[in-house]
């Protein structure tokens, strides 16, 4: 099922934001054959493929790209494909004879998705990189931790995936879209420091109308306000307010026992230091569960920092079935939800070559397409 049903897509091996852009489109339906190296290859953390989340969903054959053969091989499946995903460095899809110019040649309707850090031109487009530089570079990273510290990266969520990652999936299948209208492909050029700028799309009004600073620590979502934070509990634990509206600041004082007590204003930015100690003070006196049991029912806009495994366990997410479980690995259910088309995840993370005959049949290839295919260096395992 899933909304993607029936679309063909082509990812060439690489990692992060590509094979999440992979996953996502595999989460919704579509079909996904993954181009593989015969043996792993200097794709930075080592781990078994079967716990290779991104995977998931997907099926794999294997083949060399340096070889005219190998070549010659994945043009023919991108004949069959309705998308295409490629991460590597700009112009080394064009030197291996795999651009767009010959791909769109073999296959007009083709959407050919592009994941880079800095995008196809540009003066660093050939440059190396990673998330954290990306975002340093799009001005989010500067805005990332507390007042008088250094930037803290946000794990590699920004940049490879948010930025980079969601946005490829997305902009493929507004290709998709397009191309079932005109029957024409075209290229999706995405890049992670544009994804990351666009982000931040909401910070540029605050800007402009001078409603953020940009250091860090000095603003309502960025720590710098005391009732849109975090805050350590007598367990050592952590719990989260973001108590922004006035009526929801007004249940969080409530429920620390702070409603009748002198405090400054919630907006007089010369308080704040004094309602953070306070806060600090109160939310020490108890465990985070403690205080969960506190915030039942309230609207203070608070909820305890779970830790991922805890977060599986929460009966929230348990309701709401948050979490799938694939070879025996808890991991986050496709999203969104469709109410007529509902995603789901097909299979495992494939081993390399798994699944390849079968893919192979089902895109179209006849029995003697793939013993021709194979002869060309197509490797795959049932």
């Amino acid at each position: 099922m899933g909304p993607l049903k029936g679309m063909k897509v082509l990812e060439f091996e690489a990692i992060g934001p590509g094979p999440f852009a992979g996953m996502l489109l595999a989460d919704m339906g579509a079909d996904v054959i993954v181009v593989d190296r015969h043996e792993e290859s200097g794709l930075g953390i080592r781990m078994a493929r079967s716990t290779q989340i991104l995977m998931r969903g997907k099926r794999s054959v294997t083949l060399d790209l340096k070889s005219r053969s190998g070549v010659d091989a994945a043009l023919a499946l991108i004949e069959k494909a309705d998308a295409l995903i490629e991460g590597f460095r700009p112009n080394v899809m064009e030197r291996l004879g795999l651009g767009p110019d010959v791909a769109l040649t073999r296959n007009p309707r083709l959407v050919y998705g592009r994941m880079t850090g800095w995008g196809q031109d540009g003066p660093l487009a050939a440059r190396a990189g990673h998330d954290i530089n990306y975002i340093a570079l799009a001005g989010v990273l500067s805005a990332f931790g507390r007042a008088g510290q250094a930037p803290s990266p946000p794990l590699n969520l920004v940049g490879d995936f948010g930025g980079g990652g969601m946005l490829l999936g997305f902009g493929i299948a507004c290709g998709l879209v397009e191309s079932l209208r005109s029957g024409q492909g075209q290229v999706v050029d995405a890049a992670m420091v544009e994804g990351a700028s666009l982000l931040a799309a909401m910070f540029a009004g605050l800007l402009a109308t001078r409603q953020w600073k940009e250091e860090r620590g000095a603003n309502i979502l960025d720590s710098g306000s005391p009732w849109y934070d975090a805050y350590e509990t007598k367990d050592g634990r952590y719990v989260s307010i973001g108590s922004i509206e006035p009526k929801f600041y007004a249940d969080l004082l409530k429920r620390l026992g702070l409603a009748a007590e002198p405090l400054p204003k919630q907006n007089d930015v010369a308080g704040w230091p004094e309602l953070r100690m306070r806060f600090s003070a109160v939310f020490k006196t108890k465990t985070r569960d403690e205080w969960c049991t506190v915030f039942e029912g309230s609207d203070a806009c608070f909820a305890p920092v779970l830790t991922m495994t805890e977060a599986k366990r929460h009966p929230h997410n348990i309701a709401r079935e948050n979490y799938v479980t694939i070879a025996g690995i808890e991991q986050a259910a496709p999203a969104p939800r469709f109410s007529r088309t509902p995603p789901a995840v097909r299979g495992a993370p494939p081993e390399r070559g798994e699944g390849g005959r079968g893919a192979l049949t089902d895109w179209g290839f006849a029995a003697n397409d793939i013993e021709r295919l194979r002869s060309l260096g197509l490797g795959y395992l049932g």
